[in-house]
């Protein structure tokens, strides 16, 4: 389109081959054509300057030679083309809607420039603006909705009727600017429901744009999860995460959800934080910690590398090596647990329950476990050692706490 243009104003320059600032030769018509499309579009630095020239001109009320030559038909031909084309232009630029701009000036003062209503104007109003990146205003919201809203204004609020002052085109282009770049995408049924459960569920405490609301920054200790971070996809496989959602994670305020959803759900909200926040999909972003490959645990493997653990030598390595840590029963509430964030295991919490058995325990005694005060133990204990610790807390606490609760359960039928 630029070289389209360019081409405009050589068109133009060379009409009647004029001579700029030394002749002003030129029939009054094509003057003032020259004049009108000079308005329309810059051209080149010879025209602007014999423009500027026929302006001093006028402003210093000398006399313009324009004596009125003949115009053949190709040259009107020419000029009428020309003012046809800058004509359709002007009238397409004006045509444009720039929703961007539409929003910051009409919404992004209560909205805020991001929609997430953290404006200035949010503190005076009551209820406040309705943020538009939030998980409930996915689901709520349809496009429907948001045009006569934005048209018509809501009763009971602060939000204004703009049919007024804006076009239905305007309206319809920014409903559609926020919904593509505000609103969270929804791809299919299932994140549908995954973004549904999350709101119901899950962003009182880690926010409704997956960082963690701002009330629990200072209330909760730890703080609840930021999804948003790079690490979390490091380190959080999709196994480890429907593991924490089932049962919980001790000495933190995430509760087990096993109770209030099935498996089904629990799946859908997971995948929605993986796919909404962490930018992940299905299984991608698996670790190896030790609580994050099984899902469905075999209470009963046995030992890595043959080994066969003593409860009575693990004890005595346990009172030795661990207590400072977990406590003496196993509550991860030792003497030093006060000073270490992340808290140490507490070996009868649900979680630990449903996700630790003889190779886990074994494992993340040898391995460590990264992001926490864990330490490998590999490097200054034989494997049999640690076979023996496994097997003393396998025992004393993951299996008693297992027995317990079957034996709570009231038989079915």
């Amino acid at each position: 389109m630029g070289m389209i243009f360019s081409r405009f104003s050589e068109l133009i320059l060379e009409i009647d081959n004029f001579r700029p600032l030394e002749t002003c030769d030129i029939p009054s018509p094509i003057f003032l054509i020259l004049m009108s499309c000079r308005c329309l579009a810059p051209g080149r630095h010879q025209f602007d300057q014999w423009f500027g020239y026929c302006i001093y001109k006028l402003l210093n009320q000398q006399t313009l030679n324009l004596h009125a030559r003949p115009i053949s038909v190709m040259m009107l031909m020419k000029i009428l083309m020309i003012l046809l084309l800058f004509l359709l232009h002007g009238v397409a630029l004006c045509a444009e809607i720039n929703a961007g701009r539409l929003y910051s000036q009409y919404c992004s003062v209560c909205h805020g420039e991001k929609g997430d209503s953290k404006s200035r104007a949010r503190g005076s109003m009551i209820p406040p603006p309705r943020d538009l990146t939030s998980p409930e205003s996915s689901i709520e919201l349809t496009r429907e909705r948001m045009i006569q809203s934005v048209s018509h204004g809501r009763p009971g609020t602060a939000m204004a009727a703009w049919k007024n002052q804006l076009s239905s085109e305007q309206i319809a282009a920014i409903v559609d600017y926020i919904r593509i770049t505000m609103m969270l995408p929804a791809a299919t049924t299932d994140s549908e429901s995954g973004r549904r459960l999350y709101a119901e569920n899950c962003s009182v405490c880690h926010g409704d744009d997956g960082q963690g609301a701002r009330w629990t920054l200072t209330n909760l200790k730890p703080p609840p999860r930021n999804f948003t971070l790079p690490q979390a996809a490091d380190e959080l496989s999709r196994n480890y995460m429907l593991e924490v959602v089932r049962y919980g994670k001790a000495d933190t305020a995430m509760p087990g959800f096993s109770s209030q959803l099935d498996e089904s759900d629990i799946s859908k909200v997971v995948d929605y934080v993986r796919q909404a926040f962490m930018s992940l999909t299905g299984d991608s972003g698996e670790n190896t910690s030790d609580s994050s490959q099984l899902s469905c645990l075999d209470i009963e493997a046995p030992m890595p590398q043959g080994l066969k653990g003593d409860i009575t030598r693990g004890q005595a390595y346990y009172i030795q090596n661990c207590v400072a840590c977990h406590g003496l029963a196993g509550d991860g509430k030792g003497p030093r647990a006060y000073f270490i964030l992340p808290k140490p295991r507490n070996f009868h919490h649900a979680a630990s329950r449903h996700s630790l058995n003889r190779p886990t325990l074994f494992t993340a005694i040898a391995r460590g476990s990264r992001g926490t005060d864990m330490p490998a133990w590999d490097t200054v204990m034989p494997s049999q050692q640690i076979a023996d610790i496994a097997e003393y807390i396998y025992q004393t606490f993951i299996r008693q706490d297992q027995t317990a609760n079957q034996s709570s359960k009231p038989d079915k039928g």
